[in-house]
């Protein structure tokens, strides 16, 4: 079994439904998915809509719009999601529970590469089966507050607008440190107020 880029990029995109449900943003847009994972955006819409087909993800148009997940993330196996994007996770068919198909060997009852196969297919299957979208965001955002990295999707996406007539447009995060001193300065003259 080899995890497609297609099946990377579903998961990917799951876990970061899974971080913004968790920090509370109802709804993150593709190209907000798409930047931060930094993968292409037609092919994750692509992906989103298969996503969807599945019930897995829901979404809203419009300006404000963009996608969640349709359930909890407890109940997203991610077993079920690599089958659904990669097909069987067997290595070969003979051994696979859902694609089963007859091999080429003799004696398929005492083929050793299909028990070694088997063996395989279930270690394989025992992993992604035991675990959920909710555990794997979970330990995601363990590590990176342990670590002290921003949650990503904590803040709601700002909306871009085009700069004033005659004003030009102000540098990345010009804004951002202004607001940061202005707080400041309230914050030390807040104490001297009369």
């Amino acid at each position: 079994m080899k995890l497609s880029k297609k099946g990377e990029y579903a998961i990917r995109a799951l876990i970061d439904l899974g971080i913004a449900a968790e920090v509370g943003r109802p709804l993150v847009q593709v190209t907000e998915l798409a930047a931060r994972e930094k993968l292409p955006v037609k092919f994750l819409e692509q992906i989103m809509m298969v996503l969807k087909k599945a019930r897995l993800v829901e979404s809203r148009r419009g300006k404000f719009g963009g996608y969640r997940l349709a359930q909890p993330a407890g109940k997203i196996v991610m077993g079920h999601v690599v089958r659904l994007i990669d097909g069987p996770l067997a290595p070969i068919n003979c051994v696979s529970q859902t694609a089963y198909e007859k091999c080429s060997c003799p004696d398929e009852t005492h083929c050793g590469l299909r028990m070694l196969m088997l063996d395989v297919r279930n270690a394989i299957t025992g992993i992604l089966d035991r675990y959920t979208l909710a555990d794997v965001v979970g330990v995601t955002l363990r590590k990176m507050r342990r670590d002290g990295v921003p949650l990503p999707y904590s803040e709601p996406p700002r909306p871009v607008s085009p700069p004033a007539k005659g004003r030009k447009p102000s540098r990345p995060g010009a804004d951002d440190r202004m607001q940061a001193v202005d707080g400041l300065i309230n914050n030390i003259l807040g104490d001297y107020a009369i």
